[in-house]
């Protein structure tokens, strides 16, 4: 991380060390009580730096292989890669192995427990917790052959809870967090009572990781988008807008007064196409505006998107006239999905934490 004086060009990713530090100490402190240890997923944030500052060098998630070959270069050594394995990127596998990297892959059928055992690499058996993703159900009967395909390679089985992203209450939320943990429990039981060894016991998810109350069974929590959080995270209740550490900055660049329109230089190439807040009781748009320190500009949305281009415009049903923001204006977009935001950008910005103006901090891209 390197300090610049110089304010970059916009649009830019800003992220707030403070925020950072908070919410990670939150996690932590919250599965120390729960008496299990978090096994962080850096697909959010993709920067070593940042995860080391948290984290230490301790276990990780990845999500990519790319990821794994970054961090292990970062001094990583006990790394998941939490994606369905394909047979030909084990040779990518077996290279960081030879390094001294413990990797461990994921799977969920015959086909893949074949490759792997051939190639003498430890795998996790995914499980499917909620319908949400790809793994077998505890009570698949190919659970068990898979286990014993796999033999001594077999590491334990994981599951993501995917379905809690949509669980808007306290109680759906109990209940995602409960499925999650019952049914990754559940398949290891189904593995241990049919011979086989099953030492990792692996969920997560942000939603579940924070309303989570019994890890009975359960030897890891795997959680990432908690360190930046985002508008998804608040629309369900787990974080609030104070919490959000990634944001965009954006200029104003142009004015539509007859379409009640303000335009940004900050279009879907800065914010992603996510619109996961769209199913939610409040829709941000493509993201929620604030003025450059942060304060939230009252119903002001992203409401259009086009490559490089934002639309402000008034939230539906508001009665506040458009805020008069002149051409050359800087404010910030808080990001609906803070992974896919972070993906458009080769860096970060980074303040807070007794950084001197702005600090460069990079990160990772690609597979």
């Amino acid at each position: 991380m390197h300090t610049t004086a110089e304010l970059p060009d916009t649009p830019f990713a800003l992220v707030d060390l403070d925020r950072v530090d908070r919410n990670a100490a939150r996690l932590r402190d919250r599965l120390d009580g729960l008496g299990v240890p978090l096994r962080l997923h850096v697909k959010t944030v993709k920067s070593a730096e940042l995860v080391r500052r948290v984290h230490g060098c301790a276990p990780i998630t990845v999500s990519t292989l790319a990821e794994a070959e970054y961090f292990a270069d970062a001094g990583y050594e006990d790394i998941v890669y939490a994606v369905g394995i394909d047979p030909h990127k084990l040779a990518r596998v077996a290279a960081l192995r030879a390094r001294g990297v413990a990797l461990t892959v994921l799977l969920d059928s015959r086909a893949q427990a074949e490759a792997v055992a051939a190639a003498d690499i430890p795998a996790l058996i995914e499980i499917d917790a909620d319908g949400s993703r790809a793994g077998l159900r505890p009570d698949d009967p190919l659970l068990p052959e898979v286990g014993a395909v796999l033999g001594d390679r077999l590491a334990g089985v994981l599951t993501h809870a995917g379905g809690s992203y949509h669980a808007f209450t306290p109680e759906a939320q109990a209940a995602a967090a409960r499925g999650e943990r019952d049914a990754v429990v559940g398949a290891a039981a189904v593995l241990r009572a049919a011979g086989l060894p099953c030492l990792v016991v692996s969920l997560g998810s942000t939603p579940t990781a924070h309303t989570v109350r019994d890890l009975t069974g359960v030897t890891e929590v795997r959680a990432g988008v908690y360190l930046f959080f985002d508008l998804v995270m608040a629309g369900l209740g787990i974080c609030t807008l104070d919490d959000l550490a990634l944001s965009v900055v954006v200029t104003v660049i142009g004015h539509r007064p007859d379409r009640g329109w303000i335009l940004t230089d900050g279009g879907w190439m800065a914010l992603s196409r996510d619109r996961g807040t769209a199913e939610q009781p409040v829709d941000q748009g493509y993201g929620l505006v604030t003025d450059l320190a942060g304060a939230p500009i009252p119903d002001l949305l992203v409401t259009g998107a086009s490559q490089e281009h934002g639309v402000l415009t008034l939230r539906p049903g508001s009665g506040r006239p458009l805020p008069e923001l002149p051409v050359g204006t800087r404010l910030r977009v808080l990001p609906n999905h803070a992974c896919a935001t972070a993906a458009q950008y080769a860096r970060y910005h980074v303040t807070g934490a007794g950084t001197e103006g702005l600090a460069v901090c990079e990160r990772l891209g690609g597979w």
